[in-house]
This record gives structure tokens, sequence and C-alpha cells, in this order.
């Protein structure tokens, strides 16, 4: 190609050919003109109601579709989606936040502008960007049109690689500024390091060697394995070894629930209390740790580093010996080599639980008069769900209860186990299923592009962000929600205070919300469909409602549960939070 495009144009372009799609976030002054590049590059416009929202929309884009990105203006707009943003960090999501900030020659001279503190110094314009230096792994402040180009692509090849957040800021003066359109002819370089042959070739060795001689082994996956890419070698890893296989939390939804040696969440509580048999382990693979508390059962199941081989993003521990290294290839040939050798067949395979089984017990003969207990509500609606499906869970009782859920093939799960940000999932929602929707034809073939997009939310978390209810709506995305409605923060009242006013919230008319945020009761382009339930026999019929289960548009269904009614799982995790004090 020859000639000459603008550099808000290369950015979102670049941004394009890495899969993007859309680009959310929320007009201001600042990027305004920005923002006039955004469909002519390609990309869909998803005007959000907050930035705050807008950065949890494209947290939970990037979670599908490999990278998401919002725009916002200078100050006010970037710091309302920080904490968003801090959380895309937290838990590993790949968005570029872009901000639209004032002309560079204001910028030197500290004008006195609107959006920062008028002190009259150029430190004005630098306070925002060293905050976000803390919660992002790479930053470009495109001040130089000559470098530009080349800041992108640093960035946004950190955000790929790294599965954390970027950050640019475009000034005004430079939106329109001319780069030459031959630079998107070279491809973005996603590779990650090539490794040392014989340091790998000396790492695959040692794993091999602990691999078929280990007598009780595990494999733990939890959530960093699905972010350093390294889903389908891990299911490669569990099938080549028959290894007994659990997951954490974080990480429920990356394996194939469905084959015969995966058992579920390692756990400390309940019917995956799977201690007595993880103690004595000579064997641990720990793919893509998360050890936080809530994703540990506080620090419970994270493994004993003696015995365990633990595969991060670009190193491999084994005992107290680290590698800095590429895990991709090394696991490619520890597969290979035991695919060609054999993993000898465990002696004394565990009695841990299989998914499937479970599935095929798991109790229908409620009365459809008997009235919802968490204990057994989570695991019934596993029943509902099917391949391709995207479920998001709420912090709060649903996340707890989503990890009862026995996940068909080819399911996502989006949950948190580290920032814990109430009110993330329904923006993330509208990101999620947009993605779903922009699953190109090349990926096609995958169940998701096929798949239904499913929230599980609180009362409370909902009233956080109720707005993006308006923005699915717009958009007309396909989802359903099941929205519980136990009458305020149900886990809060859990953790202290169950009759505090504190933890009370307004009680809304919850199935009026799409009318109020724009749906049109009678459309039979984006059909609503509400219902509110309160017993078995009320809910198994909107089960079996084929216009509910495989149909188009909005479906909302609001689910009475008792105020202080949880899961078997969150009350034995909260017994010991309130043990820990942590």
């Amino acid at each position: 190609m020859s000639g000459e495009i603008p550099l808000t144009e290369y950015l979102f372009r670049r941004l394009r050919s890495t899969g993007l799609r859309a680009v959310h976030g929320v007009p201001g002054d600042y990027n305004l003109t920005l923002l006039d590049h955004v469909i002519p590059s390609g990309l869909e416009w998803v005007g959000n109601c907050n930035e705050l929202n807008a950065a949890y929309a494209a947290d939970g884009y990037a979670r599908i579709k490999g990278i998401g990105a919002i725009v916002t203006t200078f100050g006010v707009g970037e710091l309302s989606a920080i904490n968003a943003i801090a959380g895309s960090y937290a838990e590993m999501a790949p968005v570029v936040h872009i901000v639209g900030t004032p002309v560079r020659a204001l910028q030197e001279k500290g004008v006195k502008l609107h959006h920062t503190f008028c002190s009259g110094s150029k430190r004005d314009y630098e306070l925002f960007a060293e905050m976000y230096a803390k919660v992002t792994v790479a930053q470009a402040d495109l001040v130089d049109i000559e470098h530009a180009p080349g800041e992108i692509d640093r960035v946004i090849r950190e955000c790929i690689l790294q599965s954390r957040p970027v950050y640019i800021q475009l000034p005004m003066d430079l939106v329109d500024a001319k780069v030459p359109v031959s630079l998107l002819d070279q491809e973005l370089d996603l590779k990650p390091a090539v490794n040392d042959v014989a340091l790998q070739s000396g790492v695959c060795d040692i794993l091999v060697h602990r691999i078929m001689g280990a007598k009780q082994p595990l494999i733990l996956v939890d959530g960093g394995t699905s972010r350093y890419g390294l889903s389908k070698l891990t299911e490669a890893l569990v099938k080549v070894t028959n290894f007994p296989t659990t997951t954490t939390p974080f990480g429920k939804g990356i394996m194939d629930e469905t084959l015969p040696n995966f058992h579920g969440i390692y756990a400390t509580v309940g019917d995956h209390d799977y201690t007595s048999y993880v103690n004595s382990c000579d064997l641990i693979i720990n793919i893509g740790p998360v050890h936080s508390n809530v994703n540990t059962y506080y620090f419970a199941t994270v493994p004993d580093k003696t015995v365990t081989i633990t595969i991060e993003r670009d190193s491999i521990q084994v005992g107290e010996r680290i590698w800095k290294i590429s895990p991709a290839s090394v696991l490619d040939q520890v597969i290979s080599t035991l695919t060609k050798e054999g993993v000898p067949k465990i002696e004394t395979y565990p009695t841990l639980p299989n998914m499937q089984q479970t599935l095929a017990t798991l109790p229908t003969n409620n009365s459809p008069a008997d009235r919802f207990a968490q204990t057994n509500f989570w695991r019934r609606m596993s029943r509902f769900l099917r391949s391709g499906d995207i479920i998001l869970t709420e912090t709060g009782t649903p996340s707890m209860g989503g990890r009862d859920f026995i996940l068909p093939q080819n399911t996502t799960i989006i949950n948190s186990a580290v920032w814990l940000s109430i009110g993330f999932m329904l923006p993330a929602t509208q990101g999620a299923a947009l993605a779903q929707r922009h699953l190109s034809a090349s990926e096609s073939q995958r169940p998701a592009a096929q798949g239904r997009t499913i929230l599980f939310q609180g009362d409370g978390s909902f009233q956080m962000t109720a707005q993006e209810l308006s923005t699915i709506i717009r958009n007309r995305l396909d989802v359903i929600i099941f929205l519980i409605n136990n009458n305020g923060y149900t886990i809060e009242r859990l953790i202290h205070g169950p009759e505090e006013h504190y933890n009370d919230v307004a009680s809304w008319r919850y199935l009026e919300a799409p009318s109020f945020f724009g749906a049109e009761a009678t459309s039979t382009s984006y059909p609503i469909f509400k219902a509110k339930v309160s017993t078995w026999g009320e809910l198994d019929r909107i089960m079996d409602d084929r216009e509910f289960h495989s149909g188009k548009g909005l479906r909302m269904v609001e689910v009475m549960m008792e105020m202080q009614d949880c899961n078997d799982t969150l009350r034995l995790l909260l017994d010991i939070y309130k043990t820990k004090k942590g």
C-alpha cells in the first residue's frame, strides 16, 4: 500500500488486525475527533452509559474475543474507568485503553484547562498517566508522530502477549496527523520469545521424568492457563497422561468437564474435599496459578512446592528450580514425547467425584410447589446449560453458586476470583454478547459462535450498573439474565450484619427495567421475555419454553430467593473467612 492515513486510523486498523471488531467508551470533548475514525476503520462504536461500565464491557469482550478496547476523555473519563482497568490487570484481560488528551502545546505550557487540577503546571497532564502506569503493562504518549506507529505496535503487542491492559494517550492535535499507510503491511509480531533449544530439551526431559515416575499425581488447572494461551496444550496433557485433573474456581470452564479424569474444583470443603488425596501426591502439575485467597479457599489449596511443577506465563518451576522459558513449546515437546512412549497407568486411581456421573444423579424430584434453596438450585441449573454457552456469574451468591455448575463441552464461564468488583458482570455481559456476535467466519466452528450468553446476577449488583441493560437493548444483543432477588447484599449479610440496614437495597421492579431502558414490548425483531419465579414448577415451565431457551432478544427471569440463603460452598468458605479474618 502507498500513501498516508491519519494516525488514529492507523491505531484502529492495527487493532482490527488483531481481531477487535468493537470499541467501547464514552464521548468527551478531548476525544470527539478521535471517535470520527472508529467506523471508517472498520470497527463498531459502542457508546456506554459511563466510563466504568465501558471498561467493564471491554473486559468482557476481551475475555471472549482475545482483545478489547475503550476510549475515554482525559481526566474525568479515564479516572472513572480506572477501577475496571485495574480489575482487567488483576484478572489478566487484554484491554487497550485509549485516552484523548488536550493539544500538546497547551500541555507543555501547563494551561489551566478543564478536567485538570488547574495548578498551572505541566504536572497536571502527567498525573493521570502515572496512575495508569500502576495498572497497565505498557503505556504510550503519542506526542511524536514519527515514532507513534511503532509505539502503538509496541503496546498492542504487550497487551496481547501479557494478556493485560495497556494505556495510550492521543493528543487532539495528532488525531489527523498523517503516517505512511505502508506501515500496516508489516504484521505485528505476536510470537513469544524463542526458547534456547538445549534448555528446552533439558526442561522437557525433567518434566517427562517426573511424569513417568509419578505414582499419585494430580493436574491442577487455574485461570492463567487460558490467559497464557495454554488451554489446548493443557487439555492434550490431561488426555495423554490420564492423570486426575481438577480446576480452581477461576480456572473453571477451561477444561472439558466431560473427560472421565476431570473431577471438578479442587477444594478442602464439601463434596470436593480432596485433601487426603492431594496431601499424598508425589506430583502436582499446577498450570497458570492464581493464588488469591478466594481462589484457593484461603490458601488451603496452594500446592506443596516440593512436589509441584508450576507452569507460569514465561517460566517453569520444579521444586525450587526455576527456568525462564516459554512454556508452550516445552509442553508441546513433553506431550509429543509422552505420546510416543506412553504414560504408565496409575495403579490405584483415586475415588474422586466424576462430573458427568454427578450430573446424571442430580435430584429432579422437588415438588413443583417447593420454593428454591440455593443448596440445590445451581447444580440443577446445570441441565439448562449447553455447549457453546458463555456463562457469567456475578460476585456473591451467583459466583459461589457457579462453582457447582457441571458444564458441557466447549462452555466458557466468566467469573471473578481476584478483583471481585460488584456490578462488573452486567456490562461484561454486554461485551461478551457482542464478542459472541463478532466471532468471525474463520471462527464459526467455535461453539460459542452458536451459543448463548447467560448472566446470573444478584439484585444488589444489578443496581450497581443497571444502565448497561439499555446498551444491551440498544445493540439488540441476545442475552439471558437470571436475576437472583434475595433482597439485598446477601454475601455481605453472611459476612457481617445479617439484619443491618447497610446491607439493604431499594426494592426495584426489576422486570420493568427493559421497558424503562428502551425495549419495545411488542417488537418482533427484538423480542422481550420476562418472568418472575418463586417455585420449581414455575421455573421448570420457563425452562421448557422454546422461546426462552432457544429464542432471541432479551430474556429476563427474576428468581426469588430467601434473604440469607446461600449454597453450601459459600457457607463453608465463610466459616473459613471468619476464622482467618482476612
